[in-house]
């Protein structure tokens, strides 16, 4: 069994609470938007990180981290992108891969709002953990972790901080 946590759009900030809802963890992972390599070096001294690039991050994170990342984690086929859409929203190039080769667990971030959502036509699990930083729309800061046990995703949690 592996604990994940999982944030996206840090956009170069990680509040203190954040840091230390992810100490527990095997593994984090970060959606895109991490804003400078300095903050993906923060989170590596934390546990392994694996990401990938959002659209406001530089070439200093897009020469070490993919615009896509599909990885088997236990038996679980995951896909992490930045920019992802939602169940029964996806941009045409993300749709034609749901659609051709779905994963069991699909992640992005972008939107900034948190979503947990089981896509019924696709077959897997949807998530987008927010906005865990503090530059952007959303109202409050949030971060997910879980467990991946060979097959199954469970024990989500979330932190949710006022900014």
């Amino acid at each position: 069994m592996i604990k994940i946590g999982l944030v996206s759009d840090t956009h170069n900030y990680l509040h203190p609470s954040v840091s230390e809802f992810l100490k527990p963890c095997d593994e984090i992972w970060h959606a895109g938007d991490m804003g400078s390599i300095s903050l993906a070096n923060q989170l590596s001294e934390i546990k392994p990180l694996r990401g990938v690039y959002g659209n406001i991050d530089g070439n200093d994170i897009r020469v070490i981290y993919p615009k896509d990342l599909r990885f088997m984690c236990e038996d679980v086929d995951v896909w992490m992108t930045h920019i992802g859409g939602y169940p029964g929203k996806y941009p045409p190039e993300i749709k034609k891969t749901l659609v051709e080769n779905p994963p069991k667990l699909f992640i992005c971030g972008h939107s900034h709002i948190l979503k947990v959502i089981y896509d019924k036509k696709y077959n897997f699990l949807h998530i987008n953990p927010g906005a865990a930083g503090k530059y952007g729309f959303h109202h409050f800061i949030t971060a997910i972790r879980f467990n991946i046990d060979r097959i199954k995703i469970k024990d989500l949690e979330v932190l949710e901080i006022k900014k």
